[in-house]
């Protein structure tokens, strides 16, 4: 599994595979150089579909800057989702915003060892993700080198641009599924369709939207995010009378 985070802007790789698959510890950045791999990608087909997913609220239970192992739960059909998106030939690839690292709350390691955490039980659940993509920034709190203004924090498109590169993806016929409207701004700023999740903060974003921003559904959960993608998909297939659709 692949895992990147852009500083300033720009893609650093500075982190190496780590044997046997498994998440590698971030551990703590040095100046202007953050570290990036966590783990070997998956082999994918060249530009694949994928499905950019939010972590807290939409596959785990929303904890205000979680920031201990013991404080993830897996939230109900999160892996039935993942694993039905991967069957149907998806790339699955979780982007996330956590300045909970920006706010002294947690440090890069722990961040890796709960994103490794989530992975592990998914794909015990055989639901195998294909990416992790952090940003650990925020522009107004915190120190350097976490406090900056940077392109990956979510809604900006750092992370998924970095994803496309790094594994070959086909933004054009992907999606963007979270609970949060930075979930939404991320769908509109790469061009992928967004799909909005009532779990998490999801009621109290569904009854923020105003029209402003574009959604193509409202899902109850991600296994409903999951199955309408699916089915999208392969209306748009049948549009178009073309296989550029999974």
């Amino acid at each position: 599994m692949s895992a990147a985070r852009e500083s300033d802007g720009r893609a650093v790789a500075a982190g190496g595979a780590a044997r046997g698959g498994g998440l590698r510890g971030a551990g703590e950045p040095r100046p202007r150089r953050l570290p990036t791999r966590q783990g070997p990608p998956q082999s994918l087909p060249p530009r694949a579909p994928a499905v950019f997913v939010d972590r807290d609220g939409t596959l785990n239970r929303e904890v205000e800057y979680l920031a201990r192992v013991e404080a993830l739960h897996l939230l109900p059909g999160a892996a039935e989702g993942v694993r039905r998106l991967r069957r149907a030939g998806f790339a699955v690839v979780l982007v996330t915003n956590q300045s909970a690292v920006a706010r002294g709350l947690v440090d890069l390691a722990g961040v890796a060892r709960i994103n490794g955490e989530l992975a592990r039980r998914l794909a015990a659940r055989g639901a195998r993700l294909d990416g992790v993509y952090v940003c650990p920034h925020h522009p107004e709190v915190g120190a350097a080198p976490f406090r900056r203004r940077c392109r990956c924090r979510k809604p900006g498109p750092g992370l998924v641009r970095r994803a496309a590169r790094d594994l070959g993806l086909d933004l054009a016929r992907s999606y963007c599924v979270g609970d949060a409207l930075v979930d939404l701004g991320l769908a509109a700023a790469t061009g992928t369709r967004a799909v909005l999740v009532l779990t998490g903060h999801g009621r109290r974003t569904a009854r923020a939207l105003d029209g402003r921003v574009r959604v193509a559904h409202v899902a109850t959960n991600f296994r409903a995010a999951a199955e309408w993608i699916i089915d999208d998909a392969r209306r748009r297939r049948r549009a178009t009378g073309g296989s550029r659709w999974p």
